[in-house]
């Protein structure tokens, strides 16, 4: 099975590729991956036949107990028949539908390919969280395709409201799961059905949230809308997603968690209630529709709403029929959504008010697409009269279902007359339809789809022989299916339903009127829209309210509701009684009044730059605390980036007033101040309470030993950061990276790639030349330049980078590591911009930050594949002994790589921040001319 996944992913990647090279008949070999699907399915029949299962486990995430388990059952076995074999098909199908050079072919390609994949990924996960993650890429691949022609706004339109609905009910189908895997203690779902289930409002909160992803998964009410909507995708699309496919994923999760959750309180009402409505309410929407493609449209979500009632029923007489209705709807459904991208591919049009006569020009077309809606219809000897049997078999002894099925059945039998009598027949008034050849290859999918459906009907004791093993899984084995049952009762309402379907058709046009009227007063769609607009609507008033621009409101919002909130809650936790040590020594109360007074004179600092520097002081004076209890690499790490953010600030304020706003009030000063007092008391109180709080022993006990023996570096600390806990900082190098790439998309009007500053016309140039190093003299203007700086950075420059990557490869075993080195680094840098300006930034770092900054991730990333070759372990480190001339023996560790990607992002951040803070406000500066305390630059830093 992880083989058919890989393949799919291959297939996937490839077909951009195998487009451009051989356009549309590209879909041939792509046909492959699905196909394999299919044959790996019929390979495997013998194996579930008999109530088996294939079972595999690969191990992923063992920190989580997540594996990837994957196992075919027989609903699951029938799923992979499905996608496969149409998946196949349809592929074959688009060779011919789509012309050579249609725009997005190969993304088209791409992605229904690996939407096929993840199709299959979902139906055979055996771990709850891992089909999640199919069902979602499921949505992701559904919304791309339904969003094909990305030049109409319906088309785009249809693609986010599937997306929208679709990921809310996955969303809280995942805290359903997360319900029931906590009770269970695991998310293995073969595991959770064979264990005692909770009991009351949990298993009950549960259900209703799985449901809600299943239910909005199928389009199932009140999630309808977005199927309609979705016919703008290409017809192929339709077929396989709408048909066989995606919309199935919700129906088979009820399957799938049936035989456990059937028994739960709110499962049969909530099933059955949304399904025999989904059912009336879409097969007589379909009755109005005079699009041949949403007249299919609404009479899947019909068919839905009966997959929904039976397979929800929780018996074993309704599970056999609703597989093989199952099996039924994705053959002919399929089936007819291509015959109707054929009527529109030789026609030019879909409306039946303006088809007439295609039947007697295309009759074997006519012919398949009859077979397929008898099919549909419930008329023998196909599956579908099969399925419909056993359906209203199963249902006797529930009169107001059976009558509720029934007449939905009867609505199936009208609408399935409407569609050849509005795509074939010919009509009075109407002209004949000037119809092209069917292709061969696009006929030929949907007549074998058609014709599967006409020879399971004969077939039907052998198949429900290979479908019986899910059927027991509810209790004793229900009685066969069979073609001929004989006379009774399921039969004569089988007649009931074909004769009023014939009557609903014959009477079309008396009934026209009631049609017109008889209908929801809100449409599903008009419905969507109301709630998106109503969130809209209510997301800007709060915005107009809440944000109003002051950043001292959104702060003061943030720090009140951390003093609400957590405050209380630790109030009545009342972290005082725990025992304190104020100080171990004396030089710590010392230092906390120097931070505590430096606190209070920023507060009231006037000057930007003084209330700048006095929070530099606190930030030094937390540093000084780190040296004093013992933490060396943490004090070094807070005098960088204290430093770092110092020159950030610097940067910044240049473009503020010198001084602060006259406002706030005194009196609003004084609420600020208040509420700075109590957020500070509230933290402090909240640390205590969590160092109190420890009733286990904390896990870092281990980390000094883990740090010699698995990372082979006795500093606990660098260690930690590239071994222990490597995934955390993997994602917050992988944060820098955003924030870097954030910082540089506000401020800069150029692309971050353009060429270099020019160099100016004074540097010496032809045979005289002579290479300047910290071209201040040229670039600056006397006023802004300082001797003694230009003197102390040629001095220190080169000693500084060389003392940076000796923090980079001693912090292994001494203070020191990646991020601190590369902070130093780019405090280097910022040293250069500061004595010669953008120029000498330019030619300090001759290299674009993104380039930096991409080749750093890319080097903790490989660092983290070669853990994996090496030890199957992502980003685990392992030792290299070698022996080189001069050193003798020594060892490389390759975490030592994962540092220094860590070291580039790091510089590459700050030069990010250097040329986007610095030296394009500089350009900007220079270019619209405006003064700098008073001074004019122009581009060559003269007085103007």
């Amino acid at each position: 099975m992880l083989v058919l996944l890989i393949l799919h992913l291959v297939a996937a990647l490839l077909a951009p590729l195998l487009v451009r090279w051989w356009g549309p008949r590209a879909c041939y070999p792509l046909a492959l991956a699905p196909a394999a699907a299919f044959g790996w399915a019929v390979s495997r029949t013998g194996a579930v036949r008999d109530g088996g299962a294939v079972v595999e486990t690969y191990p992923w995430i063992a920190q989580l107990k997540l594996d990837l388990a994957l196992r075919l059952t027989t609903l699951s076995w029938l799923m992979v028949l499905l996608i496969g074999g149409v998946g196949a098909l349809v592929l074959v199908y688009s060779a011919r539908y789509f012309a050579a050079g249609s725009v997005g072919l190969a993304r088209f390609a791409g992605v229904l390919v690996a939407f096929a994949g993840a199709m299959l990924g979902l139906v055979v996960s055996d771990d709850l969280l891992l089909l999640y993650v199919f069902w979602e890429l499921t949505t992701v691949f559904s919304y791309l395709l339904i969003g094909h022609s990305t030049e109409r706004r319906s088309s785009r339109w249809a693609a986010a409201q599937a997306l929208t609905v679709t990921t809310l009910g996955g969303l809280a189908m995942l805290v359903g799961f997360l319900l029931l895997g906590r009770h269970a203690g695991g998310y293995r779902w073969s595991a959770i059905a064979a264990a005692p289930l909770p009991g009351g409002r949990y298993l009950a909160v549960a259900v209703l949230l799985i449901l809600t992803g299943a239910l909005a998964k199928s389009a199932v009410l009140p999630f309808s809308s977005w199927l309609p909507v979705a016919m703008a995708a290409p017809t192929p699309v339709s077929a396989y997603l709408h048909a066989a496919a995606m919309v199935k994923a919700g129906v088979y999760l009820v399957g799938l968690l049936a035989p456990a959750l059937a028994v739960a309180g709110p499962w049969r009402p909530v099933t059955v209630v949304a399904g025999l409505a989904t059912m009336v309410a879409g097969g007589w929407a379909a009755l109005r529709q005079t699009d041949l493609k949403l007249l299919l449209a609404y009479g899947t979500v019909s068919q839905l709403g009966l997959l929904t009632v039976v397979i929800g029923a929780g018996t074993s007489k309704a599970a056999l029929a609703g597989t093989a209705m199952l099996l039924a709807h994705a053959l002919f459904k399929a089936a007819l959504f291509l015959v109707v991208g054929i009527i529109d591919h030789i026609a030019g049009g879909r409306d039946l008010r303006e088809l007439s006569g295609i039947g007697r020009t295309t009759p074997l077309l006519a012919g398949v697409a009859t077979l397929a809606a008898a099919s549909m219809a419930g008329l023998p000897p196909l599956l579908g009269f099969v399925a419909k049997e056993a359906v209203l078999t199963a249902f006797t002894d529930r009169p107001l279902v059976l009558a509720t099925l029934v007449g939905g059945t009867a609505l199936t039998v009208a609408y399935s007359i409407r569609f050849l009598w509005g795509a074939f027949a010919g009509r009075p008034g109407v002209p004949d339809t000037d119809a092209g050849p069917v292709p061969a290859a696009m006929l030929a999918p949907p007549a074998l789809l058609a014709v599967a459906g006409l020879a399971a009907g004969p077939a039907a004791g052998w198949l429900g022989g290979l479908l019986r093993p899910y059927a027991e899984l509810f209790g004793p084995a229900p009685e066969p299916l069979a073609l001929w049952h004989g006379p009774n009762l399921a039969l004569g309402l089988s007649a009931v339903a074909i004769a009023g379907g014939v009557a609903l058709h014959l009477l079309r046009g008396p009934l026209a009127p009631a049609l017109a009227r008889l209908r929801f007063p809100v449409g599903g769609n008009q419905g969507y829209e109301w709630v998106t607009h109503g969130f809209d609507r209510v997301a800007i008033e709060v915005t107009s309210v809440t944000q109003r621009g002051s950043l001292p409101q959104y702060l003061g919002a943030v720090l009140l509701t951390l003093v609400l909130v957590p405050g209380t809650a630790m109030l009545a936790a009342r972290p005082w009684r725990t025992g304190v040590v104020l100080w171990d020594n004396p030089a710590q109360p010392t230092i906390c009044v120097v931070i505590a007074v430096a606190a209070v004179l920023a507060v009231r600092a006037r000057r930007r730059l003084t209330a700048m520097l006095l929070v530099g002081v606190t930030g030094y004076g937390t540093a000084m605390l780190f040296v004093l209890y013992g933490a060396p690499d943490l004090a070094l790490t807070q005098f960088l980036v204290e430093t770092a953010t110092i020159v950030l600030f610097v940067l910044v304020l240049r473009r503020l007033p010198e001084r602060f706003s006259a406002r706030p009030l005194r009196r609003s000063r004084w609420v600020r101040r208040g509420i700075g007092v109590a957020a500070g008391l509230v933290l402090a109180g909240l640390a205590l309470d969590a160092a109190g709080a420890r009733r286990v022993p904390s896990i870092s006990r281990d980390f000094p030993a883990l740090a010699v023996a698995q990372g082979y570096g006795r500093n606990v600390v660098n260690v930690t950061l590239v071994d222990i806990r490597a995934w955390d900082t993997m994602g917050e190098i992988a944060v820098l990276v955003v924030a870097a790439t954030g910082v540089a998309s506000l401020i800069f009007e150029r692309s971050r790639t353009g060429p270099r500053p020019r160099r100016p016309r004074a540097t010496p140039s032809g045979p005289d030349r002579r290479t300047v190093w910290l071209r201040g003299g040229a670039t600056l203007h006397e006023r802004r330049r300082s001797i003694v700086f230009e003197v102390v950075t040629r001095l220190i420059f080169h000693t500084v980078l060389l003392f940076s990557i000796f923090l980079l490869f001693s912090g292994h075993n001494a203070p020191g590591g990646g991020f601190s080195g590369g902070l130093v680094a780019g405090l280097a840098l910022a040293v250069r911009y500061l004595a010669g300006g953008r120029y000498e930034l330019a030619e300090a770092a001759p290299v674009g930050a993104g380039t930096v900054l991409g080749t750093g991730l890319a080097v903790s990333v490989g660092s983290g594949v070669v853990g994996l070759i090496f030890t199957g372990s992502v980003l685990q480190s392992v030792k290299v002994d070698l022996w080189l001339p001069l050193l003798g023996h020594c060892y490389v560790v390759t975490s030592i790589f994962f540092d220094i990607g860590v070291y580039l992002i790091v510089v590459g951040l700050v030069l990010d921040i250097l040329r986007s803070l610095g030296a394009e406000v500089d350009r900007h500066i220079e270019a619209t001319g405006e003064s700098e305390r008073g001074l004019v630059v122009d581009r060559e830093g003269d007085r103007t």
